[in-house]
Order: C-alpha cells, then structure tokens, then sequence
C-alpha cells in the first residue's frame, strides 16, 4: 500500500519557519515533520509514498535526494569525485515526489497524484502537518471493511478552554480544557480508494469541501474514531509542544524503536 501526502502548503500561521522551509520540512527532534509522519506509517508496513509538492518543493527533492547523507557516515574523495556510505540505516522507502503547483488546492493535489496510485485497490491520504499515534493498520482493516470509497479518521483536538460544571447558580467542578471541547473533527488521516478521482474536478478542487461532502451524501464516506493523541503543527506554540514531548521521550506518535 501506498500513502499520498500533501507537502504543498503555504503554512502562512507558521511563517517565521516557512519563510525559509516548507511547512512539512520543519523540524521536530532534528528531524522534519514529514519524516515522523513517514515513520508512523512504515511501522505499519507502509513503504511507499507519493510526496504532493508545491511551496519551496525542490527543498523536500534535495533532502530526500540526499538522505544518506543525513543519516549514514560517508567519506567523500573529492579527487575522484567519489562518495562512499557506510553503516547505512536508512529506511526500507521507495519515494516519489511530484510538482503539483504552487496555487494547486488539496483535492487537486490528490488528483494530480492518483496516477502514481493506479492499479491499487486503495491508499493512505494524509497532510505534512500533523502528528498521531493512529492504529494505520487498524484503520485500512476497518476501511476494508466498511466498503466505503473513503474513509477519515476523526479525533478530538486538545482542548482550548477550561470548561465549567454548573448547577443552577453555582459551579460544582471545572475541566481543565477538556478534549475536543466536545466536537469530533477530521484528523487527516484517511485511507481511499482511486473512485474518489470523480469528486476531484480540477486543480481548485478543496478536499474538505465538494469531495468529502460529496462523499457523505452519497453514503461513501465512513469515520474511523481515533481517541489517542492528535496534534497538528499550525503554530509556533504547536510546535514547541511536539518538540517538548518528543525531547522528553514521550512522544506518543513514535510507533517505531
């Protein structure tokens, strides 16, 4: 199986990091996010992703082209113009990343990488952006099973706001920001089949509007409910809080040793 990520995105809220980066190359423990999020999905047999670029892509080719470098020793003979890798430990991935445009919407980007899907009976779709410690063989399992065309992951955000327990005039307990603040929202990890390429009109095509509305009124779009740790990367102060749990060594995504 195969998973599509979007790596295209301006991430205009974390500006004082994608001036110079795309969002998805921002660093959590020495490492870009969009590597955490290759990492949760290797764990669960996941090998093979199709990249969706746009915003400062060549950054994503060039690090993805250079790899051992990060992470094996090499020596380099610059007579020779020769390098060698030692002790690799590189990760058992097959990569393709493809242009898809700058101004490109999410649904179009998808639908400019159904191609790279072709042939397959579904695939895992997911943003460049977020972290979680979902069950990705669960949740192709319960796609399988559910013979829905799409399927998203739903989970409840950390919460934002204390809230209050009442009776009458008087407070009985407060919750310190409880999860979701009651809501269930889409958590971005969803597994497809090719067929959703008919809800995918053109390069405008926003996935979170038409496609996924199309889908739940045509009965093909079931949610898979995830109550573990979610957390997406818009702000610095997301970030801060990623990169503390993972210094910590409690970061509850890292599904791999």
């Amino acid at each position: 199986m195969k998973a599509v990520i979007l790596a295209g995105g301006l991430g205009t809220r974390l500006s004082e990091e994608t001036a110079v980066r795309p969002k998805p190359m921002i660093e959590i423990g020495a490492m870009p996010i969009i590597w955490h999020i290759m990492k949760l999905y290797s764990a669960h047999d996941v090998h093979e992703f199709v990249i969706c670029l746009g915003y400062k892509g060549y950054m994503l080719k060039e690090y993805f082209a250079n790899y051992h470098l990060h992470s094996s020793d090499v020596t380099v003979d610059l007579t020779k113009n020769e390098m060698e890798v030692h002790q690799t430990t590189v990760e058992p991935w097959r990569i393709t990343l493809i242009d898809t445009g700058d101004e490109t919407q999410t649904g179009g980007r998808l639908r400019r990488a159904l191609p790279y899907v072709e042939g397959d009976d579904a695939f895992c779709f997911t943003y460049g952006d977020g972290l979680a410690d979902v069950d990705i063989s669960a949740l192709v399992a319960f796609h399988r099973d559910q013979q829905a065309i799409a399927t998203v992951t739903a989970v409840q955000p950390p919460g934002r706001f204390g809230a209050l327990e009442i009776d009458g005039s008087r407070v009985t307990g407060f919750s310190e920001k409880p999860a979701g603040d009651g809501g269930w929202i889409n958590g971005g990890f969803f597994v497809l089949n090719p067929e959703v390429g008919r809800y995918l009109s053109d390069d405008s095509t926003v996935w979170e509007n038409e496609p996924l509305e199309g889908l739940a009124r045509d009965d093909e779009l079931a949610f898979y409910r995830h109550e573990g740790f979610w957390h997406p990367m818009d702000t610095l102060r997301d970030k801060r809080q990623l990169e503390e749990l993972w210094e910590s060594g409690r970061a509850p995504w890292k599904a791999w040793e």
